[in-house]
């Protein structure tokens, strides 16, 4: 196997990106193309190139692709980009419907697809209702059509055996993860057991561990290789969920597209809040157990809250944990050998998504963080002199 290192271009999250998006509006493209007796469908195509037009990281796509290049120099082939789509698809679907199961009225700081689509029927008395059906229906298009990008002539029967089963697991640990999350709501518990069992199915597998090793698995990674992803994979995706907590209660709405009282009013079940019911003095606990969950929730009482948890020491000891989980999920990339340009990348990652933004945090290793976007690409050694070339679609 070659020792070159990989393009650092072809890892570019923007390029990469860039790419899925075109590929996605390109399907988009096709779906409406392909049904020219159902003018209804441009309602759905268009509110889905809207949601994807908005932003969003891509993490999903990015490890993906990712994880193909720990273990393989070569160029990844249309699967792996179809692949990649594919996973951005079904998240799409994913925050549709947990926009309208969170009651959420904004989302990457525009209006949710729930309420967007009513406004398509002001006046009418049902706007709200309508809004909401219409939007369960633009999740279950986007959910089939996430399977759909995977039926083209350019994915092999091969790699639809080896990715299938990867995809099924990731769709069912979402599911689940979701209905912990909604059962767990509003009933505080100082038992965090559950809370990080939502972690560990809606985040940690979902968005880390079955992106990074489904693009392993297409570069034909080994059991070695798999296990030292998964290692790094979890404790990452548990960091990146609890940096998410705290984002949630302090972070700046201007920054996450996200108000910092939804959580609180929906009474989110989370590591963070079950260490200060731990902690808390008994005039503590009453103060959260009467404020939080509350669907009118205020900004005074949000303030209550987020002084107990700073005051009883769970967001210290939140943000050790994420600090002792980054430092795990690093500490697992030394148990396999990769490709070069792949460790550069899960170790810059692993710093990315633990330092998001909207919090004014400062780490050692890595300096201020800004906007909390996956940047161009790490400082990776290559010739001043090198041409490369993010190839078509772009």
């Amino acid at each position: 196997m070659s020792t070159a290192a990989v393009p650092p271009i072809l890892l570019d999250p923007a390029t990469i990106r860039a790419r899925v998006e075109r590929l996605l509006y390109d399907f988009l493209d096709d779906q409406e193309q392909g049904a020219p007796d159902l003018p209804e469908l441009a309602l759905f195509t268009g509110k889905l190139r809207a949601m994807l037009a908005a932003g969003g990281k891509r993490v999903r796509p990015v490890l993906c692709l990712v994880g193909w290049h720990s273990i393989t120099d070569r160029t990844p082939p249309p699967a792996v980009w179809r692949v990649a789509a594919s996973l951005e698809l079904f998240h799409t679907f994913a925050l549709i419907h947990d926009d309208i199961m969170d009651n959420s009225d904004t989302r990457r700081g525009q209006t949710t697809a729930h309420r967007a689509l009513a406004t398509q029927h002001a006046g009418r008395r049902d706007a709200d209702s309508l809004g909401v059906n219409t939007a369960i229906l633009l999740g279950n298009l986007a959910f089939g059509w996430s399977y759909e990008l995977l039926h083209a002539d350019d994915v092999t029967p091969a790699q639809n055996r080896r990715t299938r089963p990867l995809l099924n697991a990731l769709r069912t640990e979402a599911l689940v993860g979701q209905y912990l999350d909604l059962a767990a709501a509003g009933k505080p518990d100082a038992d965090p057991h559950i809370a990080w069992r939502i972690i560990r199915y809606k985040t940690a597998k979902y968005t880390v561990e079955r992106p990074l090793t489904l693009g392993a698995t297409l570069a034909s990674a080994t059991d070695q290789q798999l296990n030292a992803l998964s290692a790094y994979a979890l404790p990452l995706g548990e960091a990146f969920q609890l940096r998410d907590d705290l984002l949630g209660i302090w972070g700046n709405p201007a920054e996450t597209g996200k108000s910092t009282l939804d959580d609180l009013r929906e009474g989110k079940h989370t590591v963070l809040y079950a260490l200060a019911l731990q902690r808390a003095t008994i005039p503590q606990q009453r103060s959260l157990h009467r404020a939080f969950g509350q669907p009118h929730l205020t900004e005074t009482d949000a303030e209550d809250i987020r002084s107990v948890l700073t005051a009883s020491g769970a967001r210290t000891t939140t943000e050790q944990m994420i600090t002792d989980r980054r430092e795990q999920a690093l500490a697992a990339l030394h148990t396999a050998d990769f490709r070069p340009t792949g460790p550069i990348w899960l170790r810059h990652l692993a710093h990315t998504l633990t330092t998001r933004s909207g919090l004014s945090l400062t780490d050692t290793n890595e300096g201020t963080v800004g906007t909390g976007e996956l940047p161009s690409r790490p400082d990776t050694p290559r010739a001043p002199t090198e041409k490369t070339s993010p190839g078509p679609g772009v």
